[in-house]
């Protein structure tokens, strides 16, 4: 007869440095039977913050619940913020999309082929381009058209239906509408934005091509957390390529569509294998 699969855990801790931390937590993990398979950690001079992650193979029996009451005696000496997750589990993740879909593909695109290990509840949009799309693969499709009258309704809406589908994720995948500061608050560190870099200099419609206008060399993209403060919430990812005098403006966007999707596609995964930590208002990202 086959044993059942044990699947691994993984343990988060941010807290204030000490001396000793590194060893408690071995010391916990060994005492639970537990072997670490990977372990990363980083200490804030600045700040006198510690965090790590660590990726272990708990025994037969032993699963994230009964991890975590074990831990607990270190967590309360050492004032730790932990968090244990089981691998097996996926994060359950709604994308969210405008009228523009490279990030929306390329993101089905990396979840299809198993790059990105989530659940996808399925897909919200303020417009219907992308239904048939979405539907192809049977992936529910949610359209919450929005307005200046009824936008405070569909936010409404939006939250309960995070909030019905338990979903621990939400990725706006060049979703073109603003978030409310009520509602940014409560999912924060639970929403993931993706936009061009060109902030604040070019801000609003087209800044491609008011970017191709003045001849700029480098054009990138930055992945963040949402926050009520628009744009400046702790970033994840980032990238940059060049460009040239030689390229047109609608070579710009092309060039900026691919690096915004795989500037997304990373934070997205990071956040979905637990490796990222919010340090204030930037983040340890344990690549």
């Amino acid at each position: 007869m086959t044993s059942p699969t044990v699947s691994d855990l993984i343990l988060t801790i941010s807290c204030a440095d000490r001396k000793g931390i590194v060893g408690a937590v071995g010391n916990s993990i060994t005492a639970q039977d537990c072997n670490i398979v990977e372990s990363a950690q980083f200490f804030d001079a600045k700040s006198g913050g510690f965090f790590m992650r660590v990726r272990l193979t708990p025994p037969q029996g032993k699963d994230s619940a009964s991890f975590s009451e074990g831990f607990e005696p270190v967590a309360t000496a050492y004032n730790m913020t932990f968090q244990v997750s089981d691998v097996s589990v996926k994060p359950r993740v709604i994308i969210m999309v405008s009228k523009t879909g490279h990030c929306l593909n390329d993101l089905l695109y990396r979840w299809q082929v198993g790059q990105l290990a989530m659940e996808l509840v399925g897909v919200v949009s303020n417009h219907e381009t992308w239904r048939k799309r979405v539907e192809s693969e049977d992936i529910p499709f949610i359209h919450m058209p929005v307005d200046k009258d009824n936008k405070a309704e569909q936010e409404a809406e939006l939250e309960a239906l995070i909030e019905r589908e338990q979903v621990d994720l939400v990725v706006l995948a060049r979703y073109m509408q603003i978030l409310s500061d009520g509602l940014s608050g409560r999912l924060e560190g639970r929403v993931i934005n993706i936009h061009h870099s060109f902030l604040p200099s070019f801000k609003g419609a087209r800044p491609y091509h008011r970017a191709h206008d003045r001849g700029v060399k480098l054009i990138g993209a930055t992945a963040h957390y949402v926050t009520p403060e628009l744009d400046e919430g702790p970033i994840i990812e980032q990238d940059v390529i060049r460009v040239d005098h030689s390229m047109t403006s609608e070579e710009l966007v092309a060039a900026g569509r691919d690096v915004e999707s795989q500037v997304l596609a990373r934070a997205v995964r990071y956040h979905l294998e637990r490796r990222i930590l919010i340090n204030d208002m930037k983040t340890v990202v344990f690549s």
